[in-house]
């Protein structure tokens, strides 16, 4: 099988665990945080809905450096509109995947903050970075999510609450 088909496959599958995640997101607890160390709510479920762009940025340049490109998410406030954000995203990013050849994929991508480097990479696996920073960051809704009593719908299985209700 050849990567670009794969990695559709995954983003569409991911796609579709986050919408069911980010669809329990409250209009009134982009603010929340657990722990005065986390990051706000709000800010983790635009992230979490943002991340399939850096699927277009691997495929479009060959670096992101955040000296020169601050990171800033959209001013995004309710569900509905978060939700949309997320469809625009996946979309483009699908169709980034689709338009590109497998030669592009295995071009160099640096992310970096000035002289800092942080990782230099084949463009196809700064893709399989943001697929796991996905993963990683829905995971960490879900736990924002557990802790405001809000029953969470499970990733590759039942979670606790879907298993409840068997």
């Amino acid at each position: 099988m050849e990567i670009i088909p794969m990695l559709i496959k995954e983003l569409e599958s991911e796609a579709q665990t986050t919408r069911k995640m980010l669809a329990l997101m409250p209009d009134d607890k982009y603010d929340w945080k657990p722990h005065q160390k986390s990051m706000p709510m709000g800010n983790l479920a635009l992230h979490v809905a943002e991340l399939p762009t850096w699927v277009s940025l691997a495929i479009h340049t060959s670096e992101l450096d955040f000296a020169t490109s601050p990171y800033t998410l959209p001013d995004i406030k309710t569900n509905a509109a978060l939700l949309e954000f997320h469809e625009k995203n996946v979309a483009a990013a699908k169709t980034d995947l689709e338009k590109i050849n497998e030669e592009e994929l295995v071009k160099t991508w640096t992310l970096r903050n000035g002289e800092i480097v942080y990782q230099v990479l084949k463009k196809v696996e700064m893709i399989r970075v943001a697929y796991s920073q996905i993963v990683h960051h829905r995971a960490q809704l879900g736990v924002y999510l557990r802790l405001l009593d809000i029953p969470i719908p499970g990733s590759y299985g039942p979670s606790a609450d879907e298993q409840s209700m068997m």
